[in-house]
């Protein structure tokens, strides 16, 4: 099994040319380049992600080890430069679709949940002036909503690093499924909104909010449970005061902290609302583990296009490891965790039985969907 080239390859046999020329011709891009195309440009960021190359040059002087053409590195960052990265934005979404079909897992909640937050990328203000953050640093934002029935995320809303979080979330709202935010979120009329539209919630609190007419809710005592508190309630001071009574639970987390949610779900336990908040965490891990392992903190060029190709590019190869992971972890009883997982993948001491699972998952994979997987063995 070649590891340099297997999430080239798998993308290749999971999206195709017709597909990712469609998504081309919706955004208006024509690409005429015969000697680096789109296709190479993706094949160079997710290897970049996967293998953490330092630049375009970087990447240029090691390309031909991994299976692409040989080019200048001026040649891939005016590809990158030109390329709309809504290309690759799209093209996230398009292989989030398909890789969610099949690795989606129950966590016994009322309905999915959608955790939404964001991360920061960071550089020297001089690399990114269109991108200013705080003081002598530039930064672009990823607002995620991420599902953690599936380990994926489900949608990506980029901007720059001073763009507040609380606007961009009404982005990432979904009826369908139980939104779990942070205090950034946290907005009294929001809330209301939230009420009238039947949108699902679990959102924490700002610490300094009044809490008015608490009423408790009745439930059964547990000696082992978190929960210190469980009331409705109408939220704020009496110059601004919800309209709506809210349901507010307070739990104390790992760390013995009281941490207060609101929510409108009034048919959950007030154990199952603490443990829907503490999913939350789960996006954190996600943040942690793309800036770890797939080269996220260095960006290679300087213009929008070139800056969130890359990292709409290393959430791809994210999305397709973690496919391959949970569809190999089907074939095999040996237990390995995720990233122990990616950690042997790279270093090329995956286990017998972990080879082999792969495999198979693979040659499923072309039996359902009737595509040949070339390179896996």
């Amino acid at each position: 099994m070649n590891k340099h080239t297997t999430l080239p390859n798998l993308m290749q046999k999971l999206v195709s040319d017709e597909e990712i020329q469609l998504i081309a011709e919706a955004v208006g891009y024509r690409d005429s380049s015969r000697t680096f195309t789109l296709r190479e440009l993706i094949h160079f960021f997710l290897l970049a992600a996967m293998h953490q190359w330092k630049s375009f040059r970087h990447g240029a002087d090691v390309g031909p080890l991994y299976g692409l053409p040989r080019f200048h590195y001026s040649t891939v960052s005016k590809k990158a430069k030109e390329v709309p990265y809504d290309i690759m934005k799209r093209l996230l979404a398009l292989i989030i679709s398909k890789c969610n079909r099949q690795t989606r897992r129950s966590l016994r909640f009322p309905k999915p949940l959608r955790v939404v937050d964001s991360t920061t990328v960071t550089v020297g203000k001089n690399r990114l002036p269109w991108a200013p953050y705080h003081g002598e640093r530039a930064g672009v934002k990823l607002h995620v909503a991420y599902s953690p029935e599936s380990s994926l995320p489900a949608d990506v809303v980029e901007t720059i690093g001073l763009r507040h979080d609380g606007p961009v979330g009404e982005q990432l709202t979904n009826a369908q499924q139980v939104l779990v935010e942070d205090r950034a979120y946290f907005k009294i009329e929001r809330l209301d909104r939230f009420v009238e539209q039947h949108q699902l919630f679990v959102i924490r609190m700002k610490d300094n909010i009044e809490l008015h007419q608490k009423k408790s809710l009745k439930r059964l005592p547990s000696a082992s449970s978190s929960v210190q508190a469980d009331f409705t309630c109408q939220l704020g001071t009496k110059q601004y005061r919800s309209t709506k009574r809210h349901r507010v639970v307070i739990f104390r987390d790992a760390n013995g902290r009281d941490i207060r949610v609101v929510t409108n779900l009034f048919h959950a336990s007030a154990e199952t609302i603490a443990d829907m908040y503490q999913q939350r965490w789960t996006v954190e891990v996600f943040f942690r583990w793309v800036k770890q392992y797939l080269n996220v903190p260095t960006l290679f060029g300087t213009t929008e296009n070139a800056v969130y190709n890359q990292l709409f590019a290393a959430f791809i190869a994210y999305v397709l490891l973690r496919w391959l992971y949970d569809q190999t972890k089907k074939q095999t009883n040996v237990s390995l965790s995720f990233i122990s997982f990616v950690r042997r993948f790279f270093s090329g001491q995956l286990p017998l039985d972990w080879k082999s699972g792969m495999a198979a998952a693979l040659f499923e994979y072309a039996q359902i969907y009737g595509r040949r997987m070339y390179n896996f063995g």
